[in-house]
Order: structure tokens, then C-alpha cells, then sequence
């Protein structure tokens, strides 16, 4: 079965509990006593983890889309192109972010069950909330609202104010982020240092980290995409370093 039929499915509600087993166990209905056996499977509990994530993912992103009073059609079709849904399931998983998105309340039960998954400021939770930067920003403007909401799920996840500034840098800030920020480094870093903290980003988002935790392709696109900002942001800054060199420097 695939993940979204296990979502679907209302077994994923029974075994997760929590506030998003509660918004999978509404829709579910008398599902759930239809598929208690399949909760007990050796499928089910090795995917619990992977399948709150991607509850988590929808119910944040319909949220995000909602927090500045009005969710629009790009905003949802932002959703639609990052989490790319089987047609069979589209209806589905509409349903669960049409209830997620009935008022902005509430994201910050979810952001903590989803916190809860992984170790503090783990480099997937920075992938997820690199793609609610994306649906914030599908109508071109990261309004005031949209900004402490993703601020407030920084801190749950466990981002310090430098981290959210890069982050913030990295999706939302003029020439696609200031390259100083996308590294986590000062202006005034030395080469060593910068070479340092390129390394540890580029290890810390590579997308085979995420294939290997078992995460849903399209955090893996968004880690790929990632990867190749950090990367330029690197020999952006390589660049300057070069320009600021005295000429025939020994």
C-alpha cells in the first residue's frame, strides 16, 4: 500500500495518535475499525514516522496558506506542484487540507508532533520549512502574518533566530538570499571557516540523507534544490574572497 493510501486509509490515524492521528481519525470514519488488523502490520509501524511527516506536511501547508486570512489558488497549487499526489488520491488528501485550512488555529500542535520526529533543526525540517517558504511565497509577497508563522515553527522545530534568518535568506531574501546568510557565516568569515560551514550544509542536506530516512520524494526535490543553493552561495562567496585578495599576494 502506498503512503497515501495508508493515510487515507485510517489505520495511519489509529497507530499515530496526537493531534494528526485526530484530523486523519475524522476523516476516517468506521475505517478504522475496518482496518485495526492492518495497524498491528509490520508495514504500518515501520511507516508510522514517515506517515505523520507527510500529514504533517499537508496540514502545515494548508495552514501556511491560510494564516493571512485568505487561501488562494496558488497557493494551493503551489502545494499541488511540490506534493505531487497520485490522481487516484488527489480527493483525499484535498479533504484533509480542506480541513486543515478552515482557520490558521491550531499549526503549532502539529508543528510539535512533527518536531517530535527528529532531532532538533534536523536538515528535514528545514527542507519542510524551505516548502512552506515556496506556498507562502506563491503570490510573489511574504506578508507579516506568514512570517511569524513560519517564524513560530522555526522555533518549535528547534531554529535559533541566525538559523531562520538563513533560512529566510535562502527563499525569501533579494538575489535569492545573501550568500552570507544561506552559509550561516559572517561578512567577515575567514576562507577556512566558510569552507567549513559549506561542508557541513552540503553533507547535512545531501538527498540521500533524506532517501535514507525513508522521506517522500518531493522533500528529497526540495533537498536537491536546496543542495544546489547552498552550492552556489559557496562559490558566490569564493568569488568575493578572490576580488578582496591583495593582487600578488603570497
Amino acid at each position: 500500500m502506498s503512503i497515501w493510501g495508508k493515510i487515507i486509509g485510517g489505520a495511519a490515524g489509529f497507530a499515530l495518535g496526537g493531534p494528526l492521528g485526530a484530523l486523519i481519525g475524522g476523516l476516517a470514519g468506521h475505517a478504522v475499525d475496518v482496518l485495526r488488523e492492518e495497524v498491528g502490520s509490520a508495514e504500518t509501524r515501520d511507516g508510522t514516522r514517515e506517515i505523520a511527516f507527510t500529514v504533517g506536511v499537508i496540514a502545515l501547508s494548508a495552514k501556511m496558506a491560510k494564516v493571512d486570512g485568505t487561501v488562494t489558488g496558488s497557493e494551493e497549487a503551489m502545494f499541488r506542484r511540490l506534493f505531487q499526489v497520485p490522481p487516484e488520491e488527489q480527493r483525499n488528501v484535498a479533504r484533509i487540507f480542506d480541513l486543515a485550512k478552515q482557520d490558521a488555529q491550531g499549526f503549532e500542535a502539529y508543528a510539535r508532533q512533527i518536531a517530535r520526529l527528529f532531532p532538533p533543526a534536523a536538515p528535514v525540517l528545514e527542507d519542510l520549512l524551505g516548502a512552506l517558504f515556496k506556498i507562502a511565497l506563491a503570490d510573489r509577497r511574504l506578508h507579516p502574518s506568514e512570517e511569524d508563522y513560519l517564524r513560530a515553527v522555526a522555533d518549535i522545530f528547534g531554529f535559533d533566530a541566525a538559523a531562520f534568518a538563513r533560512i529566510r535568506a535562502l527563499h525569501a531574501g533579494p538575489d535569492e538570499g545573501d550568500p552570507w546568510h544561506i552559509l550561516g557565516v559572517a561578512p567577515g568569515a575567514s576562507p577556512a571557516a566558510v569552507k567549513q560551514a559549506w561542508r557541513q550544509l552540503a553533507a547535512e542536506h545531501h538527498p540521500d540523507r533524506l532517501v535514507a530516512q525513508g522521506m517522500p520524494a518531493e522533500l528529497v526535490h526540495q533537498a536537491t534544490d536546496k543542495l544546489a543553493r547552498i552550492n552556489d552561495a559557496y562559490d558566490r562567496i569564493e568569488k568575493l574572497l578572490r576580488q578582496r585578495s591583495p593582487v600578488g599576494a603570497n
